[in-house]
Parts: C-alpha cells; sequence; structure tokens
C-alpha cells in the first residue's frame, strides 16, 4: 500500500483569456477539482491500479466532505480528522502557461492526532514537503514516518516548492531530510537548483534522488553517485500541467518498490504524468 499524508483541498482552477485586466473584468474559464498533493498522489496511485491510503485534516464542513467522497470514490482509504474549515487553493493559469497560486490550505496543516497502527500494511509512505514545514502536521508527520520506518516502509519525500523551501530556509530543510534519510527524494529542477542538487550530487540523505525536468529528460542520483536520465516521450495536446508532479509520484514509486528499476519506473511515471498533462486541473484523462 502507498499511504500519503497532507493536504486534501480544493483547487479552483483559473484559466485566462488574456492578462488579467486590473480593476475589472477578464473573461475566464474556471473550474473546481480536488486538489492538495498528498491527495492528488492517492487518487492517481488508486485509479492506476495501487492501493492507497490517505492521512489528513478537513474542515468539519460540506466541501471537506465533497473531497473526501471523491476519493473513496476513486478507491483511497480516506483516514481524516474533520474539524475546522477546509482549504482550497486559486491557480490563475495564464495564456502562456504559466501558473500562480493563490493559497488558503484551511486546517490541512492542522493535523495533531497520531494513529501509528495506520502504518502497519504500508510499503511507501510518501510525504510532500508542504507536510514538514508547518506545525503541528510536521511534527505529526515526522512521527509518522518514524512509525513506518519501523515497520520497514520505504518513504519518500517531495520537495514541493521553491517558496516553501525558501521561507523554511535552504539549510534548515537540507538538514532535515538528512536527519529522515528517506530512500526517495522527488524535485523538479528549480527545486534542485536551490537545493543544490543536480547531476553529480543527489539531495543529501536521500538513497536516491529524482529531479523532473519537464519535456527534457527525467535524471536520477544515487547515493554513490551513480546517475541516470531518461528520456520524455512528447505529450500532445497539454491542456494543464497542474498536478503532473503528482502523477509521476504516483506512477514511480510502485513500481521503483516493485522492480528496483529505476528506469523503468521513470519511464511509468512519465506514463501517469502524461494522463494529467491531457486533462483539466489535478485530474486523470480515459486511459
Amino acid at each position: 500500500m502507498l499511504c500519503t499524508i497532507g493536504d486534501l483541498i480544493e483547487d479552483v482552477v483559473v484559466w485566462l483569456s488574456a492578462e488579467p485586466n486590473l480593476g475589472t473584468d477578464t473573461d475566464s474559464i474556471i473550474q473546481r477539482t480536488r486538489g492538495g498533493s498528498a491527495a492528488n498522489v492517492a487518487m492517481f496511485a488508486a485509479l492506476t491500479g495501487t492501493e492507497s491510503r490517505f492521512i489528513g485534516q478537513v474542515g468539519n464542513d460540506a466541501l471537506g466532505q465533497q473531497l473526501c467522497s471523491s476519493l473513496q470514490q476513486a478507491g483511497v482509504d480516506v483516514c481524516v480528522v474533520s474539524e475546522g474549515r477546509t482549504g482550497s487553493i486559486v491557480v490563475l493559469v495564464q495564456p502562456n502557461g504559466e501558473r500562480t497560486f493563490l493559497t488558503d490550505r484551511g486546517v490541512a496543516s492542522h493535523l495533531s492526532l497520531v494513529d501509528a497502527s495506520l502504518m502497519a500494511n504500508v510499503g511507501i509512505l510518501h510525504v510532500p514537503s508542504y507536510s514538514l514545514v508547518t506545525e503541528p502536521l510536521a511534527s505529526t508527520s515526522l512521527l509518522y514516518i518514524k512509525a513506518a520506518q519501523s515497520l520497514g516502509a520505504v518513504i519518500s519525500i517531495d520537495a514541493s516548492s521553491t517558496s516553501v523551501l525558501e521561507h523554511f530556509g535552504v539549510a534548515r530543510y537540507k538538514s532535515l531530510i538528512q536527519s529522515i534519510l528517506p530512500q526517495v527524494f522527488l524535485c523538479n529542477e528549480d527545486e534542485a537548483g536551490l537545493l543544490g542538487v543536480g547531476a553529480t550530487q543527489g539531495m543529501p540523505g536521500a538513497a536516491l534522488t529524482v529531479i523532473k525536468r519537464g519535456a527534457h529528460s527525467t535524471l536520477a542520483i544515487s547515493q554513490n553517485n551513480e546517475h541516470c536520465e531518461v528520456a520524455v516521450a512528447p505529450v500532445a495536446n497539454i491542456v494543464d500541467t497542474t498536478g503532473a508532479g503528482d502523477a509521476f509520484a504516483a506512477g514511480f514509486l510502485p513500481t521503483f518498490v516493485a522492480t528496483n528499476d529505476v528506469e523503468v519506473a521513470i519511464a511509468r511515471g512519465h506514463t501517469v504524468a502524461a494522463r494529467v498533462l491531457r486533462s483539466p486541473g489535478a485530474t486523470l484523462d480515459v486511459a
């Protein structure tokens, strides 16, 4: 089973027809979808054949119930605390494809309840860095990580966001990862640059670092600095990049654990990510 800890929130995706007309109207297409990096990974995993669980906190409100229901309908085992107000993120997609996130996480970072029994049948625990930088969720996530490690689970960390890393502090964050010692560390090219990770050095403390570089080849670096590159097949009719990194994780992690073949796992990650790129928001197209 793949388990994730973190956000389950609403994504309000706004496709702007032109640059925003400040102080007046701008024609747009607006779609509301389930969001949150941890929830996305759990849902994509379930929809592509991997048993999955999501642990988090949502509000005691209709939106929280709706979001939990969407995960459950996809086959995710949903383990949440329902208290407070569910969060939302407005994703502004400009005509050139650039995205801007306006974030209100609500109670997503308020999770303080730990139930170590939820780790009993977990083979992979995936934790976005969003879940490691704000209390009390950060301390809760670390307790779940320790419980999973004691049972032999593979730990995966995603860098998540350059702004989150900068606000938390790069040196402090790197020390945190070295204390966790994850088997897998996932990041994109911008996050890798900020962290000083590249072709000759992986993330300190991580057994394997995987750097996603958009349409360019994905790079994997092991702890002994062995590395490989896997080309990304072109994706036609890209609609939206939201959630593509989460889809990559949902495809990569189960395959890597099952095969111990980095290149095969990266190729699987690319395949699942391509399905998200062809659909609006953090959703999968029909395979």
